[in-house]
Parts: structure tokens; sequence; C-alpha cells
């Protein structure tokens, strides 16, 4: 979900020029807690990406509407929904080689905050005391399958797509991206689907392209397509959003997040949840939440290792428009198809076990 890679030119130096003047700032904000609010440094597998932001720094580094405008090429006057200037600053991946992806399973550490079992990396200002919400739960229901659809799987990022080698020589419409859906994230999607329809659970799946020819305004156009399904599918309770990460290290390392399962190599995946705090409306929030620890309990459960801890963010992403909306990372740009692919199937069937629990609730 971060990054199309495509852009050129003078807007992409400006754009690493800004990023390396922010990123002293940051280091000088870090040491003025009174200035930057107090804040800790991530240790041990955390990405550099994943540091806990304080609030100023992230205003300059993510949410400036001039900054922003740069690094998405954006012009003066049009200004970014929160979840494009949530993501503005992981909008540049260079080419993927075998020789910079680095395996690495990614299961919390002191930078996250832990309780009931879960990890979450809290990307908000938000104080989250897991255990109370696991224990609020969520107020979601499913009908039978039999009423209609139950749960719409989509891309809002559907160009996404995985490491290339000599068994998926697809073409790229950007770095990590291409518009094949042989070959890009919606593959995945369809794999999600077809485990759901195995444990007889009613799905429809938008192989809709949102994020291409235009990056910009992905989730604006998403969200008009989630709406569509909603009003000719009221039985739907669940959207799932299904994305990959990029994760990519100060030295221009690719991560890629994997765990082994029954000796297949497996991408980890991992739970994104949105809040009100970019200033949207988004009242029950933790509800969302509360489900993701339930599938992600399910998840570590039955194979330990394959969910990363989940992470909160500031923007809605959509989130708002069913009780049952999440959005799901499976691996990441450094990840191979196949391995997101054997993540998805396992994932599916951990949450497949859930919905399974709600229905006729």
């Amino acid at each position: 979900m971060k990054t199309n890679g495509s852009k050129q030119g003078p807007v992409r130096h400006l754009r690493r020029a800004m990023a390396c003047f922010l990123a002293l700032l940051g280091v000088w904000m870090a040491a003025g807690p009174a200035l930057a609010g107090q804040w800790t440094l991530p240790t041990g597998e955390s990405r550099e990406e994943d540091r806990p932001v304080p609030l100023l720094y992230r205003l300059l580094l993510a949410e400036s509407a001039l900054v922003s405008q740069w690094a998405w090429g954006k012009t003066e006057g049009e200004p970014l929904s929160p979840e494009e200037a949530d993501e503005a600053q992981e909008q540049d991946l260079e080419a993927v080689t075998p020789d910079n992806i680095q395996e690495k399973t990614l299961t919390g550490g002191t930078e996250y905050w832990q309780g009931g079992g879960i990890a979450l990396f809290n990307r908000t200002e938000k104080t989250v005391d897991l255990e109370s919400v696991a224990a609020a739960g969520t107020g979601l229901s499913f009908g039978p399958a039999a009423e209609g659809p139950q749960v719409l799987i989509m891309h809002t990022h559907g160009t996404e797509s995985f490491a290339r080698d000599g068994t998926e020589p697809y073409t790229e419409t950007g770095t990590a991206h291409t518009t094949d859906a042989s070959y890009n994230i919606i593959h995945v999607g369809e794999e999600i689907a077809r485990i759901f329809e195995e444990m007889g659970i009613s799905v429809l799946h938008d192989t809709e392209i949102y994020d291409y020819p235009a990056y910009n305004g992905a989730y604006d156009r998403s969200r008009a397509g989630i709406e569509a399904y909603l009003e000719e599918y009221p039985t739907i309770r669940m959207v799932l959003d299904v994305h990959r990460d990029a994760l990519v290290g100060e030295n221009g390392t690719i991560y890629k997040p994997v765990v082994e399962v029954d000796g297949v190599k497996t991408a980890q995946v991992m739970l994104l949840v949105g809040t009100d705090d970019a200033g949207a409306e988004f009242p029950d929030w933790s509800e969302h939440l509360a489900l993701a620890m339930e599938i992600q309990t399910q998840m570590n459960s039955l194979w330990p290792g394959l969910a990363r801890p989940i992470t909160l963010r500031t923007a809605r992403f959509n989130q708002q428009l069913t009780k049952g909306s999440l959005l799901v990372e499976v691996g990441s740009h450094g990840n191979t198809l196949e391995e997101a692919v054997a993540g998805a199937r396992l994932f599916a069937r951990a949450a497949g076990m859930v919905i399974k629990g709600y229905e006729g609730g």
C-alpha cells in the first residue's frame, strides 16, 4: 500500500532533499522532549519507519500540505486526503533486486504496546488499553451465507506486486507494481476468496484497479466502489482491503517478513486499523481493533509467528463504512508471490473461523 515508485526527475530529487532535511530535523527533535513530546526509539527488529513518531515530527514529515504535494507530485491548492497524507513519506521505492532483500520474522519488541497476548504498533496519539478493547469486543454480526454476500474483498492499491524472479517475470507499471492481475495483490485476494468460499462464507471479490493510471485519490475511488457494493448487497458485513507492505531500511535493505510453516516459507500478515486521529468521524474504531485482535490471536494460535503486530494509524482508510472493515497487509514487496499466497491462505482460514463465530450473532 505504500508507493508506486514511478516518480522521476526534479520532483524525485526535491523529495529526497526534503526527506534528508526532515530526517535531520527529526533527530534534533528527538533530543528535545519538551518540543517533540516523549517517545521511545525502537530497538531490535523494527524497521526505521516503524518508530513511534511525535506529533510535530509527524505533521512535518507526512501531513504538511507543502511537503506532501512535493512527495506526491500534486499541484498547489489540490489537498491531500488524510490517507494520502499518512502515506506521503513512503512514496519512493527503489528497484527490487535479490541481493538487497533480507528475510525477517517480525513479532514485536519493546517498542510495541503489549496486552492480552497482542502486540500493537501505535502510530497515533491515542492511549490504548488492549485488554479493555478486547473485553469490550465488537458489535459485528453475520447473517447466514444463504441470505447474500457476507464479505467484500477489494484492493485500494490493486497494482501492488511482489519481488520478481525467474518464475514470475511480470511486466512492471512502476517499481513493485503491475496491472497484471496474475501477479499483483488481486491474485492474493483471489486466494482469500477461495478459502472463504470453501469454509461456506459468501464472498465477493472486487478486482477493480483503483490506483492506476493515477495513484493519487485511490482511497476516494475505492470508497465509492465499496459504497456501491454495500448499496447493492446490504448483507455485506465485512470489507477487507488487501494490500502488500513495503519495508525498506535506512541503508536501502528491503525486508521481507516471513515465517516457516510446515517447511514452507510464508509471508507474514499484518492487520492495520484506522482511527479518527486525523480528524474524520470514526467513533467505533476500537471495535475494529477488537476484531483485528481476535483474528490475530487466531492466526498466531494456529501458526505462531504468522501475524505481525497490528498497526494503528491516524486515518480511517474507509473502515468507517462497516463494522467489519480492516486493512490486511500480506507480505511486503520483497516477498515472492508464492510466499504471499501461502500467507493469504492461512490468514483466510484464521479469519474465516472468526467470521463463522459471528454468524447469527
